[in-house]
C-alpha cells in the first residue's frame, strides 16, 4: 500500500507561502495574549469567565440549592438580629460565629463593643453564606468551584469592616489619638512606596540589610562558576569535620540566602558549627538571553556541576544533598536520574518544603490550567522571563488578609511603618524565571504531574522516585501556602526508601528558618523504614511524636547518623583540580538585579 502523500512539508505547493503566514499569525496571537496578560496580571480572562459561568449556570438550574441558600440567608439574618438584641443588653453574650483560627482581624477588645461586634458578626456570617453559595453545587468542576470560592473570599476581604474608617474602632481610636496625623503619615508612606515602585528602587527599610554584610555574610569562597550558578564553599568553624560534605540546592524563585540570613538564624552557619563542610548554590538571576534555559539545564549546570566540583575539592565520594522548595524538586529529579545511572555519590537527600507530587498543590493550583498557562507563557515569551513581582503578587493574593489588607491598614491608614526584618528584606530581593524552565515546570510538574505519574524524562529516559534507595529527610510546614505539607508528605507514595518526615510549625519560609532557641516552635517527627506500611497524612499526624523546639537539631542528629567519623577539614577550593577560589562569598550572582 502506498503511503499517503504528505501535505505538511516543503513539497506541498502552498508550504512556502503558508509558513511565513504561520509565523506572523503566531506572533500576533502571542503579542495579543501578552498584552492581555499585562492588564490582568497574568490571569486568564477565559478561565475566570468559564469558572463564573460554570458556577452560575449550575446554580441557576439547582432549585434545591437555591432554596437551601435562601433558608441559610434567612436563618443567618435572624441569628444576627437575635445576637444584636442580646449584645445590646450584655456585650459579653456568646457570639453567633467565631472567625477561622488564622483570622485575627477581630481579636481586639474594641470589636466586642457595639456596634462593631454586630458588624464583625455580620461580616463573618456573610463569609459563611458565600462559602456555602460557591461550593457543593452539582456539576461544577472542582477547579472552577475552587476558583469561584477563592474569588468570593477575595472580594469579601476588600469590604471587610477592618478596612474602613467608619467601621473600624481601632482605626478611629488611632485617628483620635494622633489628631489625624496617622492619615497624613500613611499618605506619605503610600507616596513613598509608589515612588519606589515606579522607579524600581528597593522596598522601604530593606536598605539596612546589605547582602554580604548583614545577610548572606557567612565566611566562604566562591569556588566554581558557570553561566547559571556560583558554588560557595563555607569556611569551617570546627577543628574537625565530617567526611561527607553537605550541598544545599536552594530555590531560584528567590535568592539563596533565605538559608544564610543573619548570624543567629543562618542554617549555613549552624551546619558548619555542627562540623560539616557546607556548599551552597547561588543561582544567576536570568534575563532575556537566558530564555531557553530549561529544567534539564538547571539540573546539569546546577546540582550535577556542583557535585563534580565538591568531589574534586574535598575528595569525598559521598555527599549529603539538601534542596529547598523548587530546589528540592530539582534535587529529587537529579537523585532519581543518578540512581538510574548507578551514580552513588549521594549519601542522603533532604527535601525542605519541596513537592514531588503535584495533584494537590493547594490554592496555588488555582493559577494553573491550560488557559492560565497559555496566557502566562505568552507573557514570558514577550520578554523571555517572568518578573519576580508577578509571581510574588500571586503569593500575596493567596494570603491577602496577612500580606495585603493588613499592610494597607497598618501602614497607610494607621500610619505605622512596620520595622523590616531580615526575612522581609530577603523577600523583597526578587529574581526572574526563564521562559523555557518555568513553562516546563508548570506544565510537566504542576499541570500534568509527570514526575509522580512516571512520564518525566531525563536524557530521553523516564525517571522515577521509586529508584531512590538512600535515606530521605523530608520537612513540611504547617501553614505552607506554596507547598502544602500534605502534598509534600506524598513522597511516601513515590518511593520505598526510608523517609523521616518532619512537620514543623510556621509557614513556607519561617518554618524552615527555625533556628534552635526560636520561641514558640514545635514539630512532629516519625520515620517510615524501607518497605514498611505506608501511612496517609492523617495517620501520620496521629502517630508522629510532638516535640518542642527546632527541627534543625533533629536534622543534625540524623545527618550524624548517616556520616563517618570527623577528620581534618578540606581546603577552600582546590586549584590543582581546576577549582580555585574565585572571590569571597557571597559572590556576584546574588547581587544581580
Amino acid at each position: 500500500m502506498n503511503a499517503p502523500a504528505r501535505t505538511d512539508g516543503p513539497s506541498h505547493p502552498n508550504a512556502h507561502a503558508r509558513e511565513p503566514l504561520d509565523g506572523i499569525a503566531q506572533t500576533l496571537d502571542r503579542s495579543a495574549s501578552a498584552a492581555i496578560a499585562q492588564v490582568t496580571s497574568g490571569l486568564s480572562p477565559a478561565t475566570m469567565m468559564l469558572a463564573a459561568a460554570d458556577w452560575a449556570l449550575h446554580l441557576a438550574s439547582a432549585p434545591g440549592k437555591q432554596m437551601q441558600l435562601g433558608a441559610k440567608a434567612l436563618g443567618k439574618s435572624l441569628r444576627l438580629m437575635g445576637y444584636a438584641a442580646r449584645a445590646a443588653k450584655d456585650p459579653d453574650t456568646d457570639k453567633v460565629v467565631e472567625p477561622l483560627p488564622q483570622d485575627r482581624r477581630f481579636d481586639a477588645p474594641e470589636w466586642q463593643e457595639a456596634p462593631y461586634n454586630v458588624l464583625s458578626q455580620a461580616f463573618l456570617l456573610n463569609q459563611q453564606w458565600w462559602e456555602a453559595a460557591t461550593t457543593g453545587i452539582g456539576g461544577v468542576s472542582k477547579h472552577h468551584e475552587d476558583m469561584v470560592s477563592f474569588a468570593a473570599r477575595q472580594v469579601l476581604d476588600v469590604f471587610a469592616p477592618t478596612n474602613f474608617i467608619a467601621t473600624n474602632p481601632l482605626l478611629q481610636k488611632r485617628i483620635a489619638e494622633t489628631r489625624g496625623k496617622c492619615l497624613a503619615d500613611g499618605l506619605g508612606y503610600f507616596l513613598e512606596d509608589l515612588r519606589r515602585e515606579l522607579s524600581g528602587s528597593a522596598a522601604a527599610g530593606t536598605d539596612s540589610f546589605a547582602v554580604g554584610k548583614d545577610v548572606a555574610a557567612t565566611e566562604g569562597k566562591v569556588v566554581y562558576r558557570n553561566r547559571l550558578i556560583e558554588l560557595i564553599q563555607y569556611a569551617p568553624t570546627t577543628e574537625t569535620v565530617r567526611p561527607e560534605p553537605v550541598l544545599i540546592v536552594p530555590a531560584w524563585i528567590m535568592k539563596y540566602y533565605i538559608l544564610d540570613l543573619s548570624a543567629h538564624n543562618s542554617l549555613v552557619r549552624w551546619l558548619t558549627a555542627q562540623g560539616y563542610t557546607v556548599f551552597m548554590i547561588s543561582w544567576h538571576n536570568p534575563g532575556s538571553a537566558d530564555r531557553d534555559l530549561d529544567l534539564d539545564a538547571y539540573r546539569r549546570l546546577g546540582p550535577l556541576a556542583a557535585l563534580d566540583a565538591i568531589g574534586a575539592i574535598t575528595g569525598s565520594a559521598r555527599i549529603h544533598a539538601a534542596g529547598y522548595c523548587l530546589g528540592g524538586t530539582l534535587l529529587s529529579i537529579t537523585a532519581a536520574a543518578m540512581e538510574r545511572e548507578g551514580d552513588e555519590r549521594l549519601a542522603s537527600v533532604t527535601l525542605l518544603a519541596a513537592q514531588t507530587e503535584f495533584s494537590e498543590p493547594g490554592e496555588l493550583g488555582l493559577f494553573i490550567d491550560e488557559s492560565q498557562l497559555h496566557v502566562l507563557e505568552n507573557m514570558m515569551w514577550s520578554r523571555g522571563y517572568l518578573e519576580s513581582t508577578q509571581m510574588g503578587g500571586a503569593f500575596q493574593i493567596l494570603r491577602s488578609n496577612d500580606l495585603i489588607w493588613s499592610h494597607v491598614l497598618q501602614t497607610y491608614l494607621m500610619g505605622e511603618r512596620a520595622p523590616v526584618n531580615d526575612l522581609m528584606a530577603w523577600n523583597a530581593d526578587g529574581t526572574r524565571m526563564p521562559f523555557a524552565m518555568h513553562s516546563e515546570y508548570l506544565r510537566k510538574l504542576f499541570l500534568h504531574d509527570d514526575l509522580a505519574e512516571g512520564r518525566f524524562r531525563v536524557d530521553g529516559h523516564v525517571v522515577s522516585l521509586e529508584a531512590l534507595r538512600g535515606p530521605l529527610f523530608v520537612v513540611g510546614t504547617e501553614r505552607d501556602h506554596v507547598a502544602p505539607w500534605r502534598s509534600v508528605h506524598k513522597i511516601h507514595l513515590l518511593t520505598n526508601a526510608s523517609v523521616t518526615f518532619v512537620l514543623t510549625s510556621g509557614g513556607h519560609n519561617a518554618g524552615i528558618v527555625s533556628e534552635p532557641g526560636h520561641p514558640h516552635r514545635h514539630y512532629r517527627i516519625a520515620t517510615r523504614d524501607n518497605g514498611s506500611t505506608l501511612s496517609d497524612p492523617d495517620e501520620w499526624l496521629e502517630r508522629a511524636a510532638l516535640k518542642e523546639g527546632s527541627w534543625w537539631s533533629e536534622w543534625g542528629a540524623w545527618l550524624d547518623a548517616q556520616s563517618g567519623e570527623p577528620g581534618p577539614p578540606p581546603p577552600l577550593g582546590n586549584p590543582d583540580k581546576g577549582y580555585p577560589a574565585l572571590c569571597d562569598a557571597p559572590g556576584r550572582y546574588v547581587l544581580e538585579k
